[in-house]
């Protein structure tokens, strides 16, 4: 058994039009979900053999401030490949890594992590947190999977189960939606 962890970047800042879509940096909700989100994952478990993430700006102020509300550090192994990747990239990466780490958590993008949820745990009505990622996977979301594998390099579609998913309006209401009157 494998287990995966998806964590999706946190809200990110559009309001400077000639920053590159990799440089935008978070926005204060997505500064406050992030370290919100961290205290939630070192509380929720588990803990992680190996970190994957993508270099975007987005998603490194996501990690450091999810360290700090985790009081943790994470060694990351940062990898090009995940910035707005497919789910098809996503999987390829994770059947790549090593056999020793038992649980791997990896950090990016949508619609690469919503997809590969969807492709990985079986779409036949068993499982509500899979329903809730249909509805929406927010920014800042977190899921862990457990995969029914015992070599990464096995991972494949319809081999997982989604046992845990959080966003950060299950922490606090004000991380959520935005109601336009």
């Amino acid at each position: 058994m494998k287990t995966l962890g998806l964590f999706r970047h946190a809200k990110s800042d559009w309001h400077d039009p000639r920053a590159r879509d990799f440089d935008r940096p978070l926005n204060d909700r997505g500064r406050k979900g992030a370290l919100l989100m961290g205290q939630h994952m070192a509380q929720a478990g588990p803990r992680w053999d190996r970190v994957i993430a993508s270099p975007a700006i987005r998603v490194t102020e996501t990690i450091e401030l999810a360290e700090q509300g985790a009081g943790a550090s994470y060694t990351i192994n940062w990898d090009r490949r995940i910035y707005l990747a497919s789910s098809a990239t996503l999987l390829d990466l994770l059947q790549e890594v090593d056999d020793a780490a038992g649980s791997v958590l990896m950090v990016g993008h949508n619609p690469g992590l919503e997809d590969l949820i969807f492709d990985l745990v079986p779409d036949d009505g068993s499982s509500p947190l899979r329903d809730a990622v249909e509805e929406k996977f927010p920014t800042a979301t977190y899921a862990v999977l457990e995969c029914a594998v015992d070599r990464w390099a096995d991972l494949k579609a319809g081999c997982a189960r989604l046992v845990h998913l959080t966003r950060p309006r299950d922490l606090d209401a004000a991380l959520g939606p935005v109601l336009v009157e």
